[in-house]
């Protein structure tokens, strides 16, 4: 049956919650070491056996532990920390004893209210910010190749930085805020052109160059960037 389950296992010393995903589509056991988690997950047929699974992470013990290393450190929203913000460094800043929204101004994210609610503060502000960057450009997109978006919705997407549904219904996570603008623009002109293919087809590519500039660096940025976003919060 698919589902998602974990096995706790101990490596170099280290230990290790790694979750794993049952797959109908999967032929063999994959092991990833995701940025997105800060750690390894496994993917595999639904057929095999938990303890085939832990096997194969064990037999990989090497390989999963230098990848881990390799992992950029995870940045939480809290004062002083730098984000990205649109592509570019911001700090951000606690403002104590003051009321108010979060804003940006010069490289920095100001935050007021209580320094418990910082983190909280700051994603609700980074995913509001999104919208407001997302929302209009993807209608703006869709009349350009005349379709209808039934809905927008924002998330935190971990496997994808969009998605298009065959009813008009767009998806894409919030974390494109930290990413360039011409990124976040390559990414809802992907979206909306499956409008108009629902395939990757030259047809589709077509579509996308039509509804952006910026399709070919700013997936070359994405290949070489994007995991780097989920480190963040």
């Amino acid at each position: 049956m698919a589902g998602i389950r974990e096995i706790n296992v101990t490596l170099g010393g280290r230990d290790l919650t790694v979750p794993v995903k049952r797959d109908r589509r999967a032929r063999r056991i994959t092991i990833h070491v995701d940025a997105a988690i800060g750690g390894a997950r496994v993917v595999m047929p639904v057929y095999v056996a938990m303890a085939d699974a832990e096997a194969a992470i064990r037999e990989h013990e090497s390989w999963v532990l230098d990848r881990l290393d390799a992992l950029p450190p995870r940045v939480p929203f809290t004062d002083g920390a730098v984000i990205p913000f649109q592509g570019c460094e911001h700090r951000i800043q606690y403002v104590a004893g003051r009321r108010g929204v979060v804003t940006s101004a010069a490289g920095t994210i100001l935050a007021p209210g209580a320094a418990e609610h910082i983190p909280r503060r700051i994603a609700d502000w980074l995913k509001r910010e999104a919208r407001l960057a997302i929302s209009p450009l993807a209608l703006e997109k869709a009349e350009m190749v005349e379709r209808r978006v039934q809905q927008i919705s924002i998330r935190d997407q971990r496997s994808r930085w969009g998605s298009c549904a065959a009813n008009g219904r767009l998806s894409f996570s919030w974390r494109l805020i930290l990413a360039p603008e011409d990124v976040l623009d390559y990414v809802v002109a992907h979206e909306v052109a499956h409008l108009v293919e629902m395939n990757h087809s030259q047809d589709f590519w077509r579509v996308v160059d039509r509804l952006t500039p910026h399709a070919r660096p700013s997936k070359r940025w994405l290949n070489a960037n994007g995991q780097s976003l989920h480190r963040y919060g």
